[in-house]
């Protein structure tokens, strides 16, 4: 992991361009129950929980059916009184 710095004369809030893609992928990691708290007394077994929660997370992603494009969109509703007729 490189950790990222401000740029020389930046003020103000700018979005670091690498941080997002570890945060996000520790959002993902986070959606097991099991990783949620630090239960583990041995870092062995984390690195094995999170391990198991990244095959979870990809075998879920490469199986995951595509979405169907011949379906009839839902009519929008613009008012209620269309709900009513």
């Amino acid at each position: 992991m490189k950790v990222v710095f401000k740029a020389k004369g930046q003020k103000g809030f700018k979005v670091l361009p690498r941080m997002w893609r570890i945060e996000r992928t520790i959002s993902w990691w986070m959606h097991s129950r099991r990783l949620v708290r630090d239960y583990e007394r041995l870092p062995q077994h984390s690195e094995a929980l999170i391990n198991w929660s990244a095959i979870t997370l990809m075998t879920r992603r490469l199986t995951r059916k595509p979405a169907r494009r011949d379906r009839p969109t839902t009519p929008v509703i613009t008012h209620w009184d269309e709900v009513a007729a």
